[in-house]
């Protein structure tokens, strides 16, 4: 099993990225999905979730109307469009699947994750 972040970087405040999750040796499309992040000192933290087909999809207040996700189950991949960034918004970044899904929003119910990738946003 591969999970593999990529996409991040150094951004000014207020502006974006788009983070990729490129995952391979399980079925994809079974999988519900997951980011979470987490900033030094802090606990990893939900970000967003989307269900296998991609109907369901949920955020964390803070992210709303901010962050978009989304998948390609054809390509095993999911996204993360990170706009409006915030100096309070870095972390690292972290993809997760999930086969049950029935708690999205917890990180301990998911069952793959990636090493993550640094984003960091300049005041």
């Amino acid at each position: 099993v591969q999970v593999v972040e990529s996409g991040g970087g150094l951004v000014p405040s207020g502006g974006s990225l788009r983070l990729s999750c490129a995952t391979s040796g399980f079925t994809f499309g079974a999988y519900g999905m997951g980011w979470f992040r987490q900033a030094p000192g802090k606990e990893r933290e939900f970000v967003a979730a989307i269900s296998r087909g991609g109907a369901i999809i949920y955020y964390a207040d803070s992210m709303k109307g901010r962050f978009t996700i989304s998948r390609d189950n054809a390509k095993n991949m999911v996204y993360l469009q990170m706009n409006s960034l915030k100096p309070e918004d870095t972390a690292v970044y972290y993809c997760a699947a999930d086969y049950r899904w029935d708690q999205a929003t917890m990180a301990r119910e998911y069952d793959y994750w990636g090493q993550g990738t640094q984003v960091t946003v300049s005041s």
